[in-house]
């Protein structure tokens, strides 16, 4: 079965997240269209299917294996839509699945994005006192790591035409007058780069609460998911933790690989079970 590839710029929309009176913070979203488009490409119009269970609460995006002339089979809920509540959740539902598959997972290394008033256009409080920004956003620029983790990002503000954020590039500063010393000047810190680069990042509440999630419908308990990160850990030579918040995005991927391994287990499980029941029926 073929692997999915990245999203590119053009695929991702951004979304504000919050805003407060220093500034606002952006989030990374693909719709349902890009699936739907990812799917076709690459495994064929006619070799997959969705359906929808549990009151349309659940989403199963199925694939169809010609080695194992089966079909696989992926499965996760959504939340409902502010508007078209049931729309809503169809989509978000049938989106979540496919994050199940690999398709966009790469958005959960996301950095956090955060845009100062004085880059917007429409910053400010409406009639009712709430703090709003109508302004729109875009992503310019995206590049990833062979570990298909987000390495350079480039947002622009469609409203004002300038580049608002940017991740794995330096923004050029100011002059400056450097003092006759032997040490040689600080070298200029990406923005959007912790200081420490050494470090890896960590992961996001968005990826804490899907590994939460994933573990929960494959009935995993918390400290056994702990077990498989930090053999995970233990080979890049990392300390252990007890704590889901001190996971790297490293960690992460490679739970939701096993988590992947371990739904594809229990359905052919499940698969088998049935033909035997078939087979003596």
């Amino acid at each position: 079965m073929n692997k999915f590839r990245l999203l590119r710029a053009d695929e991702i929309d951004c979304r504000i997240a919050q805003i407060r009176e220093n500034g606002l913070s952006l989030l990374l979203y693909k719709d349902a269209r890009v699936d739907q488009n990812i799917l076709d490409e690459t495994v064929g119009e006619m070799n997959w299917q969705k359906s929808y269970s549990r009151d349309n609460a659940n989403c199963v995006v199925s694939i169809w294996d010609e080695a194992k002339k089966m079909w696989i089979s992926k499965e996760d809920t959504g939340t409902e839509s502010n508007t078209e509540k049931e729309k809503g959740l169809a989509s978000d539902s049938f989106k979540r699945a496919c994050f199940c598959w690999g398709i966009g997972r790469e958005l959960y290394s996301a950095p956090f994005i955060w845009i100062k008033p004085e880059d917007c256009r429409t910053f400010g409080k409406n009639q009712s006192g709430k703090l709003t920004c109508n302004d729109r956003f875009y992503v310019s620029r995206i590049e990833y790591s062979d570990a298909r983790n987000i390495i350079a990002l480039e947002i622009m503000n469609r409203s004002t035409g300038r580049v608002v954020y940017c991740l794995g590039s330096q923004r050029p500063a100011a002059p400056a007058t450097v003092p006759a010393t032997n040490q040689a000047p600080a070298a200029a810190v990406p923005v959007g780069v912790p200081v420490n680069s050494a470090e890896e990042p960590l992961v996001s509440p968005q990826m804490i609460q899907t590994i939460r999630s994933r573990a929960a419908k494959l009935n995993i308990k918390e400290p056994k998911v702990m077990m498989v990160a930090n053999a995970n850990r233990r080979k890049r030579n990392a300390r252990t933790t007890s704590q889901l918040e001190d996971l790297t995005v490293d960690d992460f991927n490679h739970l939701m690989s096993k988590f992947d391994e371990q739904q594809a287990a229990l359905q052919r499980r499940a698969q088998m079970e049935a033909q035997r029941e078939v087979q003596t029926a």
